[in-house]
């Protein structure tokens, strides 16, 4: 089932996640609910407080072209074990900052360790997208989203075109 996704300004995206406990079905039906959000704004990542779930869950697949293979991951409780002193700069941009994009700068490589959906432990070394992508969405469950890396005037500015939005989205739905 497809879930809105929240647009910022909103409190719940600067939210801390709780660790989440036991794996549930309902926890697995929330993975497969926001990998099909995910594919359908279409995004390569989503985290769960993006639709207003204050859980350590990301999802996400970085495969984009299209004779490759997608790779969904599903990750309960995700946290970054190691980070390469390597930077990368990317142009990021968030489903809940439709329409912003700006160069963050991250480390290239990151070491990953998750919960699957199978209740398994899992490590992983990303380096490029997938390195950025997954650093994205860990931010997310952290409260912490790709313009808190911009400069204020740019972080002000892309947060009252956000409000803008959210005033005409309300008035179109009035």
């Amino acid at each position: 089932m497809k879930r809105p996704i929240l647009i910022h300004p909103d409190p719940r995206l600067k939210k801390v996640c709780a660790p989440l406990g036991d794996l549930s079905d309902e926890l697995r039906v929330l993975a497969d609910d926001m990998l099909e959000t995910m594919y359908d704004a279409p995004g390569i990542g989503l985290a769960a407080p993006q639709i207003g779930v204050l859980d350590r869950l990301i999802v996400m697949d970085c495969v984009k072209g299209e004779n490759e293979t997608p790779r969904p991951l599903v990750m309960f409780n995700p946290e970054i074990v190691a980070s390469s002193d390597v930077m990368n700069v990317y142009e990021e941009g968030c489903l809940s900052i439709p329409e912003e994009y700006a160069e963050v700068k991250r480390p290239e490589a990151v070491d990953v360790r998750w919960i699957d959906r199978d209740g398994n432990e899992q490590t992983e070394t990303f380096d490029g997208l997938w390195a950025t992508c997954v650093q994205h969405e860990i931010d997310h469950l952290n409260g912490k989203l790709f313009i808190d890396y911009l400069g204020p005037m740019k972080r002000q500015m892309i947060t009252r075109r956000m409000q803008k939005l959210k005033r005409e989205q309300a008035k179109a739905r009035a």
